[in-house]
């Protein structure tokens, strides 16, 4: 738009605003008389691209300044074409870096979880052993680690199946998680094996999580088997080994400590909780015997 500064029915800054109201991006050049530069000033700041100062031959400058403008224009244009199309693509790459973080995510997860029971796998679990030790042994802090096999688990297999199996194992992963604290790792060992780890957990805090998690397993099987009959030929037998009773010097030892106990456990009769150093059996006579 070329606009006089003095129109017959208002102003050319009444116009200005007029037409930016309208369309913001709208070139407007104003021609303002000669003197009078403080209104080509308040034109400009207004949002006029331009003006023509009424000087000389100044109509021979129009076209020159009227294409100078609407060079600008499409400049201007095109700049803001190329900056939607760049947060377009940036909005693209936050999306799919989302994606990817959460796709890294599950890899993760599926790496460092069982896929059955959703608890921690063996080599999850053996990270974080490493470093629940660690801190225990930097801190003083006792550590608590529970051994947990399901009884008879072969004769539930052969009985009702593999689906009534792995309904089992899914109930014993459900239980753990739901007696365990944020600081404790629940994991599954191997078959129908699974393990307790309860950091700044002494062996009666152990023993209380260890009944619990026993109680709440005899009181919920009937349901997954479908009645006592077959309830009552499953149970649990547990190890509890701790850190300052059972003096382990390394990680592997603490485990392999409470699988003893495990073992004394199934030898009394099973459906047991034994403590390692509850009896002066020696782990290695029993490996020797075995």
């Amino acid at each position: 738009v070329l606009t006089d500064m003095n129109l017959p029915d208002g102003s050319g800054l009444e116009l200005l605003d007029h037409l930016l109201e309208k369309r913001a991006d709208l070139p407007v050049v104003v021609v303002t008389a000669e003197g009078v530069l403080e209104n080509a000033t308040k034109a400009i700041r207004r949002g006029a691209y331009d003006y023509i100062v009424k000087a000389g031959e100044y109509l021979f400058a129009i076209p020159l300044i009227v294409e100078k403008n609407l060079a600008i224009w499409r400049t201007k244009q095109e700049n803001i074409h190329l900056q939607e199309r760049l947060t377009k693509t940036l909005e693209e790459v936050r999306v799919k870096n989302s994606q990817l973080e959460e796709a890294v995510r599950q890899l993760k997860d599926m790496a460092a979880t069982d896929p059955l029971t959703g608890l921690h796998n063996r080599r999850s679990f053996a990270m974080a052993l490493a470093r629940c030790f660690a801190e225990a042994r930097r801190y003083g802090h006792d550590l608590a680690c529970v051994m947990i096999d399901l009884d008879n688990f072969k004769q539930i297999n052969d009985t009702l199946g593999h689906q009534a199996g792995d309904d089992l194992l899914q109930l014993t992963g459900r239980i753990l998680e739901g007696q365990c604290r944020r600081s404790d790792v629940a994991g599954r060992f191997g078959g129908d094996e699974f393990v307790l780890l309860l950091p700044q957990a002494d062996e009666g805090t152990a023993r209380q999580v260890a009944q619990r998690v026993r109680d709440e397993f005899n009181g919920t099987v009937k349901g997954v088997l479908g009645g006592w009959d077959m309830a009552q030929r499953v149970s649990m037998s547990m190890g509890l080994a701790t850190l300052t009773r059972s003096q382990s010097d390394d990680p592997e030892q603490l485990v392999g400590h409470a699988d003893f106990a495990l073992y004394r456990a199934k030898q009394a009769g099973k459906s047991k909780l034994m403590v390692y150093g509850d009896d002066a059996t020696n782990p290695a006579d029993v490996a020797e015997h075995a």
